[in-house]
């Protein structure tokens, strides 16, 4: 599996020729000119984890790629003309040579007056590979074991110590970090060591801060 992070919450993840991205949002760059897709996938409607923009354009180059989302996102791409399959929980996807596993259904809380809405994760699984999990904006999926663990750093919907509680109960092997956009360098770094000195035992991070492919 070869995984390229293109800023906040945007991941390429290849194993093989089979080339899936997820969450090509508003804080992210360098998807736009991405070719050969097999999968589009969109864990939620909000604009950081989707560009509207651009993600029409995306598609057009990639006219094979399945576009998958979360129910009220596919509802609303549908809407847009768009071809898309909606994500459920528990109903898994076969991509050529890998399988999207769906899990949690809603965004975790912001606060009691903001509303809301669906959130679907994904586990990446291949034959023979690692398993990487993406969770979107939640922390409460139960995504099984995981080998890396895409951890959100720094939300308004989360604090570091429910990073760690996450990080903890999934137990991976690896993490690496998405989600860092609202953050400096020196602040990614602060979040980023709290939660690896207390997510677990023998934990390793996985840097893709330069924005190039590496392989797990």
């Amino acid at each position: 599996m070869r995984l390229t992070h293109l800023g906040h919450a945007c991941l390429l993840v290849e194993v093989g020729s089979t080339r899936l991205l997820v969450d090509p949002g508003s804080f992210s760059s360098g998807f736009e000119d991405l070719t050969g897709l097999d999968a589009v996938v969109v864990t939620h409607q909000h604009a950081d984890h989707l560009d509207l923009e651009r993600l029409s354009p995306l598609l057009a180059s990639n006219p094979a790629a399945l576009l998958l989302a979360d129910p009220q996102t596919a509802s609303l791409l549908a809407g847009r003309g768009l071809l898309v399959r909606t994500m459920v929980q528990g109903e898994i996807v076969a991509v050529r040579d890998l399988t999207i596993d769906p899990v949690g259904e809603l965004h975790a809380v912001n606060h009691g007056g903001v509303p809301r809405c669906t959130n679907v994760g994904v586990v990446v699984r291949a034959d023979g590979e690692p398993s990487l999990y993406h969770p979107g904006d939640a922390y409460d999926g139960e995504p099984g074991q995981v080998d890396v663990l895409a951890v959100p750093i720094n939300a308004p919907w989360c604090r570091v110590s429910e990073s760690i509680d996450f990080v903890r109960r999934v137990g991976p092997r690896l993490v690496t970090p998405i989600h860092q956009a609202l953050l400096s360098p020196a602040g990614c770094g602060l979040y980023l060591d709290h939660i690896t000195t207390y997510g677990g035992d023998d934990l390793e991070v996985l840097d893709l801060s330069d924005g190039v492919a590496h392989e797990v």
